[in-house]
């Protein structure tokens, strides 16, 4: 025989558990906190990337080349999940302030690598720290490496 489970059951258990975390956390639930700190560093981004030139997208593919080292141009555009064009305007823009640089795969004539240059290289570090300042300086050192670690736990 098998149990029915109660839905009004299920919607209180549900009520304590956002009441919980209501609690621990003020008036806002863990999500809202946390959706409220994405904007934050949303907003916060426009006016870290300004003096570098450098627009989200851009970023994120030089934050990718950094990490992964040279790759196919086809490799970023999966890795960003954005198509084949947008890559290239993307590399395009990159290239032309000197922050990534392209070159002939031996292997395939067809195909193009692009690699980040030590310039951009440089730069990301730089909007590295500006970054973790605008919207972590508040944070001791052994609480950004606790949020670093509980974020990378989540997000993997």
């Amino acid at each position: 025989m098998t149990q029915d489970r109660d839905p009004a059951q299920d919607h209180d258990l549900a009520g304590q558990r956002d009441k919980a975390e209501r609690d621990s956390a003020g008036d806002e639930t863990l999500a809202e906190a946390f959706w409220s700190v994405a904007r934050q560093l949303r907003e916060t981004s426009a006016k870290t990337l300004a003096p570098w030139d450098i627009n989200p997208s851009q970023l994120r593919a030089l934050r990718v080349l950094a990490r992964r080292g040279t790759m196919h141009l086809t490799q970023l555009s999966e890795h960003l999940h954005i198509a084949p064009r947008s890559t290239t305007e993307v590399v395009d823009a990159l290239e032309s302030r000197g922050l990534v640089r392209r070159s002939p795969d031996r292997d395939d004539r067809r195909a193009t690598l692009v690699e980040a240059t030590e310039h951009g290289l440089g730069v990301l570090e730089a909007i590295r720290g500006t970054e973790a300042g605008r919207v972590f300086g508040r944070l001791s050192q052994a609480d950004r490496a606790h949020l670093a670690r509980i974020l990378r736990q989540l997000r993997d």
